[in-house]
């Protein structure tokens, strides 16, 4: 569901607004500020969680795990057969280094591996470069993260300056062999273009996605067909743990600001 200022502006007495999460795209925000609406995210819970899956999904696709998993199923004892790769000492490259991004880099320097990420150019500052090393992430730009990273994992914001971010031209700079992740939002990949170089073979090795373009019951992906393609339905953030957490935090934001206290959180407005 989308907040837009229609929508919001039927609730009169409308105060506060907690989201459960990090994104924000579907908040229209300018009409939050406008009308002194106070704003809170708890980004934390749901950013272990979807950084998790993303390393769920890069150890399954660099051991062909769903593929091993179908054969035996299927009686076929494929064990020389699929080839497998080792996350250690690969290069782990974040695209959008934020709250989820860091978490990921956090993870994949504790793997073993060689992690770089990037951010919006136009915010990036010795501070943010700062914070990146302390987490073991090399700040780097755009291009190198995608051209030599062996896994790339996305995590920005869905806005005008991200749309199609991953188009045909970006997904063939990147490394022979290599994985892409899109745990962001679905506009960021282009899909089409997705199917059609996975198709030809040679480039990118496989993909995991847990959003996309189409979301919804009954949509059915375009790579869905592919046996190099891991797909979940925007699960994320979704676990029991990260969930109970939100919860409780949800439950003391309203309590304070019901008793005239600044909720604690971020993004206040």
């Amino acid at each position: 569901m989308s907040l837009t200022a229609e929508v919001l502006s039927k609730a009169k007495q409308l105060r506060l607004i907690v989201r459960a999460g990090s994104g924000m795209d579907n908040i229209d925000l300018d009409y939050v500020r406008e009308n002194g609406i106070t704003f809170v995210r708890i980004p934390e819970p749901g950013a272990r969680a979807v950084a998790e899956l993303s390393f769920t999904m890069m150890l399954a696709l660099a051991r062909n795990l769903f593929r091993a998993d179908a054969e035996w199923r299927a009686g076929h004892w494929v064990k020389h057969d699929l080839p497998a790769y080792l996350l250690d000492r690969k290069v782990l490259g974040i695209v959008g280094a934020g709250n989820i991004g860091t978490v990921v880099g956090r993870l994949g320097a504790a793997w073993g591996m060689t992690v770089i990420g990037c951010v919006d150019e136009s915010v990036r500052t010795p501070e943010i470069d700062a914070g990146l090393l302390a987490n073991n992430i090399r700040p780097a730009d755009f291009r190198e993260v995608v051209t030599t990273s062996d896994f790339v994992s996305i995590h920005v914001p869905l806005m005008a300056s991200t749309r199609g971010l991953f188009d045909e031209k970006v997904l063939r700079s990147m490394k022979p062999g290599s994985f892409l992740l899109n745990l962001a939002r679905g506009g960021v990949v282009d899909e089409r273009a997705l199917l059609k170089i996975l198709r030809e073979g040679g480039g990118i090795a496989g993909a995991g996605l847990d959003v996309h373009e189409s979301e919804g019951e009954g949509k059915i992906s375009p790579l869905a067909a592919l046996p190099n393609v891991i797909l979940t339905p925007h699960m994320g953030a979704q676990t029991v743990d990260s969930q109970r957490e939100i919860g409780e935090r949800m439950v003391r934001i309203v309590d304070d600001y019901a008793a005239n206290r600044s909720p604690a959180g971020k993004d206040q407005a």
